[in-house]
């Protein structure tokens, strides 16, 4: 044992173990297989390690059906006073961000479930993404929490520096007190990245005399074996042991000065050092992705330099943009955080029950998809799916509970993504339709009731900061390809091999070569009953790279809506008094154009009726494009997600194929496995032009391409002489796929 009694000091440890609502399960078991057993495996070796772990529910529900004997081992573990079990918001969301009677609700969910399952009390809680705004104290103490843990950075942008967060502080609001600790950088940097070594040399740098100081780390247990390149490295082999079984050896080797404590027991035996009132903030990354692009590049430029610089004096005031923003920048992320607010008070309504939805809503409430960063998050399509699952589930039971078993339809006029301008929402026990009047009568929601699917929850191609960051790697790389020929086959991507893991954060990584001639950036959101009028000359893939002039002025810009209610059905006409361009013609032609929706009383159905009138004095010659935009989980080759086209046998007729179909009028879109068909019916033959819409993306293991939904494109080609009209019916039906 090492002794250096003459100072000492305590270490507090928090691994924060979460995966989404909706993930795969082979994802949770390849997770818990790589990190969170070995971890309690780790800890059940080295009895004198004491720390805290915070799993979150969504993962301890997997584990109670999954690996029920880990909860058990973990529940010694707890009863040794080994370790400490964390709250949290129950499905892990950002706490700002949904309703306050929820926020307290989800956190006193967890915090009973871990009192049945390992017999204690949490008296703290993780933050999710440690996205903190003042008045959270008041909630947290609401729901039982007396402390929680946030970042340096947070300390730090109020003027406080490395030396003073060797403790923790109190904050309040509305006169209730809160303990706040702050995560180090420096430990997270440290911890498992550096050699063991220099870890316990710098915990003996911060130790003092009387021994009252606590450094504290908190930080992703997944990290620990799960992030690429960590699991040997982090868990050894035969012959060689893991940096954490190094790690937690040196701890009980160093534990006469070195006292590992769980976060709770050190704040029930010292006081705080002094009283906080935290800005809203996040971690300094999550305050760089909320910004728009450019800014995020800019940003994340000035703070890699000033990092370089090493100019801690000007980094502990950066701050980037604000959570909230997520809101702002992704339409979707909006859709989806106004539909979740929208089915809280439906829930809430019909009573806030677990019969009337309220569990399914606080599932919905599941922080992963309502914001994006380096990788993951809103672009993350089958967690996006699994959100609108609950909503829809939630609002089926609110529904149920208020209207019976009976067929019902309303549709309502109302400020749904709370821009100051009415949507048009059309709900029934069937389905829901939310149109977009301003955006050019767009439809950007559909629900199916049955399924519980919006077929609509498909993601935009926006342009992201890191794609600066592709485009001049790939650029370097092409450049330098001789060097790295030998490179291309790896598994491990574009990069030299090395024994040492790598940080996702700050290594560029790619799946595949020459990424950036995919990187698309769409001028308009993807939503449905878009209008084009297309010049001849253009094709699919002039069409799919967004390499075309519209000859419309449809796109984007308002429609006059009119809706009629009677025992049939929903009826609703969008008009638009627009112009269309004619090649080689000095001006436009004037042109309205009407699309008219019927939704039918009790049906899966929806009828689409265009209608588009010259109003000018000359022929007008042009191709009409109706598009549509399908999300039926269908990305990596899913062959139970298709198309079906009747008379033409598909080359490849999954779901995130790309073609060409001349003469069409029936076709079907679908997912066996959702259990959703929808068939289109065509009264006019089209052209069918089907791509899947990919997103270039950042992963853990490097950037990628990312299924993000279908576009399929309906064409004719239009010969209007002066004052002549033109009319089609679309007819949509939904079953159930076998």
């Amino acid at each position: 044992m090492t002794t250096r009694q003459s100072k000492s000091i305590h270490l507090g440890l928090l691994f924060h173990n979460h995966q989404p609502v909706g993930n795969f399960p082979w994802v949770f078991q390849q997770v818990y297989e790589e990190a969170y057993l070995p971890m309690i495996e780790a800890l059940e070796r080295h009895p004198e390690v004491r720390l805290s772990l915070h799993y979150t529910g969504s993962l301890l529900d997997w584990m109670e059906e999954a690996q029920p004997a880990f909860l058990l081992r973990l529940a010694l573990l707890v009863k040794r006073q080994q370790v400490e079990i964390v709250s949290g918001g129950y499905y892990e969301p950002i706490l700002p961000s949904i309703p306050d009677t929820d926020k307290v609700a989800q956190i006193r969910r967890l915090t009973e479930r871990i009192q049945r399952v390992f017999g204690t009390r949490a008296t703290g809680m993780w933050i999710a993404e440690r996205v903190w705004e003042p008045d959270l104290p008041k909630f947290l103490r609401e729901a039982g929490i007396d402390w929680t843990i946030l970042d340096d950075v947070h300390f730090k942008n109020v003027g406080l520096e490395d030396h003073d967060l060797l403790g923790y502080y109190a904050t309040e609001d509305q006169s209730t007190t809160l303990k706040l600790y702050a995560t180090s950088k420096s430990l997270r940097y440290t911890i498992p990245w550096r050699p063991v070594r220099e870890a316990i040399e710098n915990l003996y740098s911060l130790a003092t005399s009387d021994g009252r100081r606590i450094a504290v780390m908190g930080d992703d247990g997944e990290k620990f074996g799960s992030w690429p390149g960590t699991r040997s490295y982090c868990w050894g082999s035969d012959s060689k042991p893991g940096w954490t079984e190094e790690f937690f050896t040196a701890l009980e080797q160093n534990a006469a000065w070195l006292h590992t404590i769980p976060l709770g027991e050190y704040a029930r035996n010292y006081p705080a050092l002094g009283r906080i009132y935290i800005p809203t903030s996040s971690y300094i990354e999550m305050t760089e992705w909320a910004l728009p692009p450019r800014k995020s590049y800019a940003f994340g430029k000035l703070l890699h330099h000033l990092e370089e610089e090493k100019r801690h004096d000007i980094l502990q005031f950066m701050r980037g943009g604000f959570w909230r923003n997520f809101l702002v920048r992704y339409p979707e992320i909006n859709n989806q955080h106004k539909k979740m607010l929208r089915v809280h008070q439906n829930v809430y309504d019909a009573g806030a029950t677990p019969e009337t939805g309220i569990i399914q809503l606080w599932k919905a409430q599941a922080n992963d998809t309502y914001w994006h960063g380096l990788f993951g998050g809103i672009y993350m399509g089958h967690v996006r799916s699994a959100i609108y699952h609950h909503l829809i589930k939630a609002e089926n039971a609110a529904d149920r509970a208020r209207f019976g078993a009976i067929h019902w339809q309303r549709y309502e006029f109302t400020d749904f993504d709370r821009d100051s301008q009415n949507e048009l929402i059309v709900e029934s026990n069937q389905q829901n339709l939310y149109i977009d009047p301003q955006r050019g009568g767009t439809l950007f929601e559909w629900d199916i009731r049955r399924s519980m699917h919006n077929l609509l929850s498909v993601m935009t191609r926006h342009e992201e900061s890191y794609h600066e960051t592709l485009r001049q790697f790939e650029q370097e790389r092409r450049q330098q390809e001789a060097y790295i020929t030998h490179q291309l086959h790896s598994q491990q991507g574009y990069i030299l091999a090395s024994d040492e893991p790598i940080s996702p954060h700050t290594t560029v990584r790619t799946k595949e070569a020459n990424l950036d001639k995919y990187l698309v950036i769409d001028p308009y959101r993807r939503n449905s009953l878009i209008d084009h009028f297309l010049a001849p000359g253009i094709t699919l893939e002039h069409f799919a790279q967004v390499r075309y002039e519209e000859q419309g002025n449809f796109v984007q810009l308002p429609y006059e809506t009119m809706v009629k209610h009677d025992s049939s059905g929903i009826t609703i006409t969008l008009a638009r008094d627009g112009q269309v361009k004619r090649p080689g013609a000095l001006g436009p032609l004037p042109v309205h154009l009407q699309k008219t929706l019927f939704i039918p009383l009790g049906d899966e159905n929806l009828i689409v009726r265009y209608t588009i009138h010259n109003k000018g004095q000359t022929r007008l010659q042009t191709r009409f494009a109706c598009e549509w935009n399908v999300h039926l989980l269908g990305g990596g080759g899913n062959d139970q997600a298709y198309y079906r086209v009747e008379g033409h046998k598909l080359e490849n007729g999954r779901f995130d194929s790309t073609g060409e179909a001349p003469q069409v009028q029936q076709f079907h879109i679908g997912n066996s496995w959702i259990k959703q068909d929808i068939g289109f019916s065509l009264d006019e033959p089209a052209t069918l032009w089907r791509f899947s819409i990919e997103t270039v993306t950042g992963s853990e293991a490097g950037f990628e391409r990312n299924h993000q939904g279908s576009c399929l494109t309906l064409l004719w080609p239009l010969l209007l002489e002066a004052n002549q009209s033109w009319n089609v019916t679309i007819t949509c039906t939904g079953t159930s796929a076998s």
